[in-house]
């Protein structure tokens, strides 16, 4: 029997990229109030508490509504007009999964003070950072591609040409994150959040019946069966309800505003308050287009934004139209500006530069450089003509859903890292949630692949089998981890320490993890399940937009 090897601490010197940045140390200054830095969380007044949660609130919120993002608006207005209602029992689904992995990166933020893509690369070596980071770089792009498709498509319905609006949101967007304050940059995220709300009258505008949204959300079921096209779009609404982009921007988020483990209850308030948002939110678009284009020549025709716009006000009047384009205007804006600010925050982790919103562009030149690039390049390729921008759209909230998987792992694994965690590890219930969760989602990723390589094949029978494959592993994982735990030697009793007063150490000072045989071959199959899928995912957009 082979002996185990003992974790090695690292020796890496405490150099100045392995060093906290100093602005991230200080004030909580948020959109609606401050906390000093020595405060302590109110106990008896509500007041109190109330006026601790206004000032905190904003990483949860914002990430949450920067998920209804111009992706998601056309995603969740595409699902209505094919599919009507039946398609909100996702939504329902997903509201438990958004609010269990953000809160694992508040806890991850709040107590590590290290951004997503730094722990990556430190936990998991070179190669995984690395594919972490440049994964999500593409992927980004992508997404801050369709932020300006969908700035584009909302203008235009206005009767404004996009030559010369699309330039002038991209350098509105760089100036409302120069400005060195992250209050201020803040603030503006809240103008765009308040324009969100008008997609409650909108879904009020098409006259919805109660019977068929209770339906729709309550049994699960897809309006003219389960299709290869039905899955791609189930799985793009999830990829466009829970995407990668969100871990990355809401750590680097909560730690930019100098929240601290003593705050953490307020931030996971903040994060539950944001779920039920983007919910409801998504929600009301869908039921705004199923409703809408029910029982007319639009049903089942999505073609992208505009034609939704278009399409509202032939069957429900100009009004409805307009709000819809202030819809996706304002959801477009504050899209761009989290994912952007998400690629640039990971930048910032993986090459140890200064990326905080606290600082003026003579501090973080490399930060705000990125932000700007990403953004004008977005801007650039947005007015190439006949792009198939609504292939695109769909095309990357399907390449998220993808990805997810592999990101989530990443994340439940680093929750349960005694030495970056301490006493804010995962509990038991949280761990199998989150394995149920994944599995559900290598389910559905597993479905597009072999619908994609096999059409003619029965998805009903194929859900079933996959379903029942993902039962027998949940169960072996579950068997292997009670006797691997059972076999375990007694440890000694934990050091008593006051559990919001818990930091981690500097990376440069914990020990370097150890993996298993079976770990280092589920990572190898994992590596490969994402280039499978990439690949199949093109073959099918491809297929899509060659019209079969």
């Amino acid at each position: 029997m082979s002996k185990r090897k003992t974790p090695a601490r690292s020796t890496r010197p405490l150099n100045a990229a392995a060093r906290p940045d100093e602005a991230r140390f200080g004030d909580i200054k948020g959109a609606l109030g401050t906390i000093r830095q020595g405060e302590v969380p109110p106990r008896h007044s509500w007041r109190g508490r109330i006026k601790a949660l206004l000032a905190i609130m904003g990483p949860g919120l914002i990430v949450m509504v920067g998920d209804n993002d111009a992706g998601g608006v056309s995603t969740y207005a595409q699902a209505g007009q094919n599919y009507g209602t039946s398609l909100l029992w996702v939504l329902a689904l997903l509201i438990v999964v958004v609010i269990v992995n953000q809160e694992m990166v508040v806890r991850l933020g709040a107590v590590t003070g290290v951004g997503h893509a730094r722990l990556v690369f430190e936990r998991f070596g070179r190669f995984w950072g690395s594919y972490s980071v440049g994964a999500l770089f593409v992927l980004n792009f992508l997404t801050i591609l369709t932020e300006f498709i969908g700035i584009t498509l909302a203008f235009e319905y206005l009767g404004v040409n996009r030559y010369v609006v699309v330039p002038l949101a991209a350098l509105a967007l760089i100036a409302m994150t120069l400005t060195g304050s992250f209050q201020n940059w803040e603030r503006f995220m809240y103008v765009f959040i308040l324009a969100n709300l008008i997609v409650i009258p909108l879904a009020f505008l098409s006259h919805p019946r109660a019977g068929p949204v209770l339906h729709g959300l309550l049994v699960p079921s897809v309006h003219g069966g389960v299709n290869s096209t039905s899955v791609l779009l189930i799985i793009a609404i999830v990829g466009t309800t829970v995407a990668p982009w969100q871990l990355f921007f809401q750590q680097s988020n909560v730690i930019d505003k100098r929240i601290t483990p003593r705050w953490i209850n307020y931030e996971r308030v903040d994060t539950i308050i944001g779920a039920v948002f983007v919910v409801v939110g998504a929600a009301a678009l869908m039921i705004t287009a199923a409703f809408a284009f029910d029982g007319t020549s639009r049903h089942g025709h999505f073609k992208d934004a505009h034609g939704v716009a278009t399409g509202l006000a032939q069957t429900i009047g100009r009004p409805a139209a307009v709000l819809f384009a202030i819809v996706l205007l304002s959801a477009s804006i504050i899209g761009a500006q989290a994912v952007t600010l998400a690629t640039s925050y990971a930048l910032g982790d993986a090459f140890g530069t200064r990326h905080s919103l606290h600082r003026s562009f003579r501090e973080a030149k490399l930060f705000y450089v990125i932000f700007s690039g990403l953004t004008l390049l977005a801007a650039g390729a947005v007015l190439v003509p006949h792009a198939p921008l609504g292939l695109v759209t769909v095309a990357v909230q399907a390449l998220a859903g993808v990805l997810l998987p592999s990101v989530t792992i990443f994340l439940i694994m680093l929750c349960n890292d005694k030495h970056v965690l301490g006493p804010w590890v995962n509990s038991t219930w949280l761990n199998v949630l989150g394995s149920v969760i994944v599995g559900v989602l290598f389910v559905l990723s597993g479905i597009l692949v072999v619908t994609t390589a096999v059409p003619s094949v029965n998805v009903l029978i194929l859900a079933l089998v996959l379903g029942a494959v993902l039962v027998a592993g949940l169960a072996l994982l579950a068997a292997r981890t009670f006797f691997s735990r059972r076999r375990e030697p007694p440890t000694e009793p934990p050091v008593t320490v006051e559990k919001a007063s818990w930091t981690m150490p500097p990376l440069a000072l914990l020990e370097k993890p150890v993996w298993s045989r079976e770990r280092r071959l589920a990572m190898r199959l994992m590596w490969i399940y994402v280039l499978t899928t990439v690949v199949l995912l093109a073959v099918k957009a491809v297929q899509l937009g060659l019209g079969h």
